[in-house]
């Protein structure tokens, strides 16, 4: 479990219990999935890598950053911020840099939009960018000051690629012209999303996105109207959220 304290600036890591976990305030389930990916060497397993090795990669990296970013910023920052949070953090140097063109902020309808940035400055999570930060063409430059963040070990092309994922590659993905929240949502689905079906657990789901439990249930109501979803409802015996794709749509999971 990964528990912060002032805005990210300390952090403590305690082995306990995915329900004590769930119970603590600010605090998350550290996944284990990437450092044993990332531990495979791949000249050691030919027929996964390329293109399909680098996705799952990507897939992995959104999938632990939106858990990340759960227990780093607090539950006031809104659907949008979080959306921009995964951006930036995946985008940064490591100086914890980062520039986003005007082109991709446009993309994600955040262009000349003020308050999603003033979110993440009010967390301590990103230095606020002036005016003159902006460039001619509409980008913007920040600097990021969650130590964590900056502490990755993953190369930055890698990193680029999850973002990359993030924004285009996910195979639930609503319009980009979508609410943010259900943009959101349907991200956090997809990251654990595999073969056409994907299961989760709800405090998980619901701590990823900044949302209460109904507010998400309505969420997955809309992506079933959408026929982004399948199916989706409650497992009794896991107590997970487990949800299935259209057919359609199996091939990219």
């Amino acid at each position: 479990m990964l528990t912060r304290d002032h805005g990210g600036r300390r952090w403590r890591l305690a082995d306990v219990c995915a329900a004590c976990a769930a119970a603590t305030e600010r605090a998350a389930v550290v996944p284990d999935t990437l450092p044993a990916a990332s531990s495979l060497p791949l000249a050691k397993s030919p027929v996964h890598s390329g293109p399909s090795r680098r996705q799952e990669q990507a897939h992995v990296r959104v999938r632990e950053m939106l858990t990340y970013l759960g227990a780093a910023l607090p539950r006031f920052c809104s659907p949008t911020a979080r959306l921009l949070a995964v951006q930036c953090a995946l985008r940064a140097n490591h100086r914890g840099q980062v520039h986003l063109p005007g082109g991709l902020l446009r993309g994600m309808r955040l262009a000349g939009h003020a308050v999603p940035w003033q979110e993440l400055t009010h967390a301590d999570w990103l230095s606020c960018p002036s005016p003159a930060s902006r460039t001619a063409l509409g980008g913007v430059t920040a600097q990021l000051l969650d130590a964590a963040v900056l502490a990755q070990v993953h190369g930055r092309a890698a990193r680029a690629r999850a973002a990359h994922w993030a924004l285009y590659s996910a195979h639930l993905s609503p319009a980009h012209d979508a609410p943010p929240a259900l943009r959101l949502a349907a991200l956090a689905l997809a990251s654990h999303t595999t073969a056409g079906s994907g299961s989760a657990e709800p405090a998980h789901l619901t701590r990823m996105c900044g949302l209460s439990s109904s507010h998400l249930d309505d969420l997955l109501d809309r992506l079933l109207r959408l026929r982004l979803l399948k199916t989706w409802g409650y497992d009794v015996d896991s107590d997970e959220l487990c949800w299935q794709l259209p057919a359609a749509a199996t091939h990219f999971a």
